[in-house]
């Protein structure tokens, strides 16, 4: 009689002992969108033995198109993303052992957990480039390898981190493809967010099985509706000064000076958010990008103004932006995230 994990126990480079190094291991996975439930699927069904899944998001409708374990239901009751791929998994594989939190992965919360978890990968399955750098300094500080993964379009790109090995992501800033973009303002085809998760994927199961000699050292893009594909080699981008995991380095995505701020406006039914630092955006570009359901765009050389189903944004040269008619920090997050990666 076959065992459940017979066919990958038969690839050579995984085998009998590479699968219980799989039951042994431990991932943290941070979203659960497409990527997360790309990901988590392959995971569970491959034996690792311990997933944890942080999202802070609900499932809706404009989801099911590309994230695979959401069924209508989810969308139409909101379950929370977290609680919903929990859920799918388990039939999955019942064997496995499934944490999920309905959390914001923020450097409190990540490092009130790694204080008493001690996961072997952290996996990148977030929607927002502010989010990644963060994890790119928790990797950093616990010496924990993770894998950056990002998809938009019909393209995609996909890095394994070493601490102390390779460059880490704020090195690579300069060298990275575009990242202003997002899903809701250029759209995903499934494919993409599909490609990207096999590429994280199987760089897990290197790392896990302990085959560092197969690890892919380049950083690995590609456009599916182009038909192109590049892999970058990235050793001579890592910076001695990076404050992230240069020589004197101070994590610098971990302090809160350096984060994204919202906040209720005192006596006002608006959030304000705040960038880290001060900006100088482009207002005729942000226009010109946003999403074709975006109304009454208007744009002045200090702010540009417009409607999202009758509430009201006016974002400023200098990153501020003002969400009109709300007072919820979690749904304005959500929606300047979907707006601004």
């Amino acid at each position: 009689m076959n065992s459940r994990y017979s066919r990958q126990e038969m690839f050579t480079p995984i085998g009998k002992e590479g699968q219980i190094r799989l039951k042994a291991a431990h991932i943290l996975m941070i979203g659960a969108g497409a990527l997360g439930t790309a990901n988590g699927e392959m995971l569970a069904r491959a034996g690792v033995g311990k997933l944890t899944i942080v999202d802070r998001d609900y499932v809706e409708i404009s989801n099911l198109q590309r994230q695979q374990m959401y069924k209508e239901k989810h969308a139409f009751e909101k379950w929370p993303k977290a609680i919903a791929i929990g859920e799918e998994l388990k039939k999955i594989n019942s064997t496995i052992e499934l944490e999920t939190y309905v959390e914001e992965a923020d450097p409190t919360w990540l490092e009130q957990y790694l204080t008493d978890e001690t996961p072997n990968l952290i996996l990148d399955a977030t929607d927002n480039f502010e989010t990644r750098l963060i994890l790119n300094d928790i990797s950093q500080k616990w010496k924990i390898p993770w894998i950056y993964g990002a998809c938009v379009g019909a393209t995609g790109v996909s890095l394994t981190i070493h601490p102390g090995k390779s460059p880490c992501l704020y090195c690579m800033l300069d060298t990275l493809p575009e990242t202003n973009l997002t899903c809701d303002t250029v759209g995903i085809i499934s494919p993409a967010a599909q490609m990207v998760a096999a590429f994280q994927t199987t760089e897990a199961l290197k790392i896990l099985v302990n085959d560092n000699n197969s690890l892919r050292t380049k950083l690995v893009y590609f456009d599916l509706w182009n038909n192109q594909m590049t892999q970058m080699k990235i050793d001579s981008l890592k910076k001695e000064k990076c404050p992230s995991c240069g020589a004197d380095r101070d994590y610098p995505f971990l302090n809160d000076e350096n984060r994204t701020k919202f906040a209720v406006l005192c006596g006002r039914n608006t959030v304000q958010i705040r960038p880290p630092r001060q900006l100088a955006i482009e207002l005729k570009e942000v226009a010109e990008q946003l999403p074709s359901y975006v109304e009454k765009i208007k744009r002045n050389e200090f702010l540009l103004s417009f409607s999202i189903k009758k509430r009201a944004f006016v974002l400023f040269k200098d990153g501020r932006l003002f969400i009109h008619g709300m007072k919820d920090i979690r749904e304005a997050k959500k929606l300047y995230y979907q707006l601004f990666s």
